[in-house]
């Protein structure tokens, strides 16, 4: 989890709060989310250390400047191996459903993506352009691709305890002071 939950269950905020402690000595350093994803996915956070650049960061994401890209991997291959899907999506209690255009609380969702083979499974490479709660993961099992380990949305196959072959691998931002284009990586295990 990014953040803390009324569970108290271990979370990425407090983690970067006393990795921040122990690498700087400060008593209560101050770190903030900018994002989150979901329990079950891996990949890049970014967190501000600052609290002067939470405006801009926040900012960059709520206006889609920042360029989101992940990784996936599912057990069917699509019948386009690339494309831009659009999808109407409204979020219905645990769950992300996708639904007609003109659903009340409907909101329109866009994603591009490339996929290919990857030994017995398809690896899908994504720019993600809106960032609503399980929209790849819904999008792609719309298409008859659930992620792999994704029950939730009808994946039949296994990955790890308690995770889905869906990575956050990387970001990109705008630094909000030298305003030069940042990078952000992060590998995936797949």
């Amino acid at each position: 989890m990014v953040e803390p939950d009324r569970n108290n269950f271990p979370n990425l905020l407090q983690d970067v709060k006393n990795y921040l402690k122990e690498s700087t000595g400060m008593a209560s350093p101050y770190a903030q989310h900018l994002h989150r994803l979901d329990r079950p996915v891996s990949g890049v956070v970014l967190f501000t250390k600052k609290k002067e650049y939470l405006k801009n960061l926040s900012e960059q994401f709520a206006q889609r400047l920042v360029k989101k890209y992940y990784l996936a991997l599912t057990n069917d291959m699509p019948d386009q191996k690339s494309g831009v899907l659009e999808h109407w999506h409204r979020k219905e209690k645990k769950k992300a459903v996708l639904v007609p255009e003109g659903t009340e609380y409907a909101e329109l969702v866009k994603l591009e993506y490339n996929v290919k083979p990857q030994g017995v499974y398809f690896l899908w490479e994504i720019q993600l352009h809106t960032g609503k709660f399980h929209q790849i993961r819904v999008q792609l099992a719309g298409l008859g691709c659930p992620i792999i380990g994704d029950a939730l949305y009808g994946s039949v196959v296994d990955y790890k305890p308690n995770a889905i072959a869906l990575h956050a691998a990387k970001l990109v931002i705008q630094h909000p002071v030298t305003l030069k284009q940042m990078e952000f990586i992060a590998e995936a295990e797949f």
